[in-house]
């Protein structure tokens, strides 16, 4: 009984939270039995919980499924990430074909949701190593305001998570980005190298790869020229073409 009150609680707060809430102002002007009320709000609002899936599990439900299990002597390798990772596959699937490499990037995703799906998306496939590229949409405010520290403290998290299950982390930094078109004027120029540098100085004080992709990257003006990129923020084949023999390297040196 607590935890149905508490629910309605929330209910009408969330209703409440708009003055002009349509559904709030019926709901005051109306004589209705409480109990009826109560289990109609209730039924709304499970309805509305369940619909969500903020980290979008459902994305790789079934490919988690039915990826099988790591062979003897394999080094599955994990990519989580965001559009920048899955468009990768979409972009060089070649690169990928043949190998143990396993792609779990969501379009469009930060790093909390990335830490909520982190263990159906990586730590149950078994991996050798994650590596790990995420921030720029935090930066960008795709799931609200954050902080350089709030991202930081995301990645921290799922290095610790990996690292619990004897996963290697391969961090990466955050690829340049003068601006983003979808939503310019919020001067990543100048944030993404301050979030790389706070991700090399957490790699190197805890014994994690840090993989600067940045460097490879940048024009010199903290962006990436059109060759290597068609909107100034995702990759095309020449820039991904870059970053695999960076990747490569990597993965040899923490595998061995």
């Amino acid at each position: 009984m607590k935890g149905t009150i508490q629910e309605f609680i929330l209910l009408v707060l969330i209703i409440q939270s708009s003055r002009n809430n349509f559904i709030f102002k019926q709901i005051c002007t109306m004589k209705i039995n409480k109990q009826f009320l109560l289990l109609t709000l209730l039924l709304v609002s499970s309805s509305f919980i369940f619909a969500q899936d903020w980290a979008n599990f459902e994305q790789f439900k079934a490919a988690n499924e039915a990826l099988p299990a790591v062979k003897n002597g394999e080094d599955r390798i994990v990519f989580m990430g965001n559009s920048i990772t899955i468009g990768w596959l979409e972009t060089h699937p070649e690169f990928f074909n043949g190998k143990p490499y396993v792609n779990r990037g969501i379009s469009g995703q930060t790093t909390p949701q990335m830490l909520v799906r982190f263990r159906a998306d990586v730590v149950a496939l078994d991996p050798k190593v994650v590596v790990i590229l995420a921030g720029t949409n935090d930066i960008a405010g795709n799931t609200g305001p954050t902080t350089l520290e709030m991202i930081v403290d995301n990645l921290k998290s799922m290095t610790e998570i990996a690292q619990a299950n004897g996963i290697k982390v391969i961090l990466c930094s955050v690829l340049p980005a003068y601006d983003y078109p979808w939503r310019p004027g919020l001067e990543p120029n100048v944030k993404i190298p301050k979030l790389n540098a706070l991700i090399k100085d957490y790699a190197e004080q805890n014994g994690v790869y840090y993989l600067d992709y940045f460097s490879a990257l940048d024009n010199g003006k903290n962006g990436i020229d059109e060759k290597n990129s068609y909107d100034g923020v995702h990759l095309t084949l020449e820039g991904y073409q870059i970053l695999e023999p960076l990747l490569e390297a990597a993965l040899k040196k923490v595998l061995n």
